[in-house]
Formats: C-alpha cells, structure tokens, sequence
C-alpha cells in the first residue's frame, strides 16, 4: 500500500474513533428516565458552557442542613432555541428544578425544567425522535411515561 493510502486509512479510523466517542458521550443510560423528581433549592453556581450546561443547587435535607445537587443540563446552543439565556439563573436565585435522577443514587440529574423566582418555567424541549423510514410518525410518550 502507498504511503498516501495509508493517511486516508489513518483519517478513515479516526473518524469512526471520534463518532464512537460522541455517541458514548451522549449516552442517557445514567439517568433514570422513569423517575422524575423535583428539587426545590437555591442555586449555587450556573455554568453555560459547552458541551452543557450545568446547575448546582442547594437542596435542604432531612436533617436540617443542605445537599448540594448536579443538574446536567443540554447545549447552551439548544437551550438558547428554547428561550434560555445565560444570565437567567444567578446564584443565590430560589429555583425549582425538575429532573431525571441519577440511578446510582448519588444527588444529580439531567434537566428537564426549572422555575425561576419570577414564576416562569422554562423547559428543555422534549427528545425529537425520527420515525423509520417509510413509516407514520408516532406521538412520543410523554415524560416519566413509557
């Protein structure tokens, strides 16, 4: 094989290695997408970055003190599309957040929506599936539901 055969080999496997990463990347599998649970808290910290966003907030506990929870939330790109912008959630900010809880029981989740202290909920938009080819598309069960 040619020296230059051999770069397109190399640039071949590269690409599939980099696809295999996205997709393990974007895998839901640690979430527990039956449950769904609701966290009222005051927000640490709100990160807009990519590839999420993220939220930590306070959550008291049972014993009178406070647990501090992740929330993976999806790009700053697609929650931009949603209505999001980057300065909507400060620290120190009363929230309401609803999740996807980790299943390992650890205290996080992946976003599904928050109320702001002004009352308004923002949503992140349900996933968009694609209907096989040559067939009608189907209502998508509704959060929490299977």
């Amino acid at each position: 094989m040619k020296p230059s055969s051999w770069v397109g080999v190399l640039l071949a496997l590269g690409a599939l290695g980099a696809q295999q990463a996205v997709f393990a990347h974007h895998s839901y599998a640690m979430f527990d997408r039956a449950r769904q649970v609701a966290l009222v808290g005051t927000v640490k910290q709100f990160r807009w970055s990519n590839p999420h966003a993220w939220m930590e907030i306070y959550v008291p506990n049972d014993q009178g003190g406070t647990d501090l929870w992740g929330i993976e939330m999806n790009s700053p790109n697609n929650l931009a599309r949603e209505g999001f912008r980057s300065n909507m959630v400060k620290p120190g900010d009363k929230v309401t957040v609803v999740i996807h809880p980790l299943r390992s029981g650890e205290k996080g989740g992946s976003f599904m929506s928050v109320t702001l202290p002004n009352g308004r909920l923002m949503a992140d938009a349900p996933p968009r599936t694609q209907p096989a080819p040559g067939s009608a598309p189907s209502a998508a069960p509704a959060a929490g539901h299977p």
